[in-house]
C-alpha cells in the first residue's frame, strides 16, 4: 500500500520537468529512500558512539574498534 506525498516546487521547476518530459517521480522515491537510509545510519552510529563510550567508562578501554580491527589485521590474525 502506498501514501501520497504532496511537495511545493517553484513553477519553473515544474515547467522545465514539464517541457523535459521527465518522470520524476521514480527519481523522488529513491531520493527520499537514501534519506532516510543515510539518517538511519546516523541515527544508528550515533548509538554505537553513546555505547561505545559508556564502556570505555566502565572498562577504561578507549581504542576505537576501527584501530583494534586495523591492528589484528596488520598482525596476521
Amino acid at each position: 500500500m502506498s501514501d501520497v506525498i504532496a511537495i511545493r516546487v517553484p513553477k519553473k521547476l515544474k515547467k522545465e520537468l514539464q517541457e523535459l518530459n521527465m518522470d520524476y517521480a521514480d527519481d523522488v522515491r529513491e531520493c527520499l529512500e537514501k534519506k532516510v537510509k543515510a539518517e538511519k545510519l546516523k541515527r544508528l552510529m550515533k548509538e554505537i558512539d553513546t555505547f561505545r563510550n559508556e564502556l570505555a567508562k566502565k572498562t577504561g578501554i578507549t581504542t576505537s574498534s576501527a584501530d583494534i580491527i586495523r591492528e589484528d589485521r596488520d598482525h596476521g590474525h
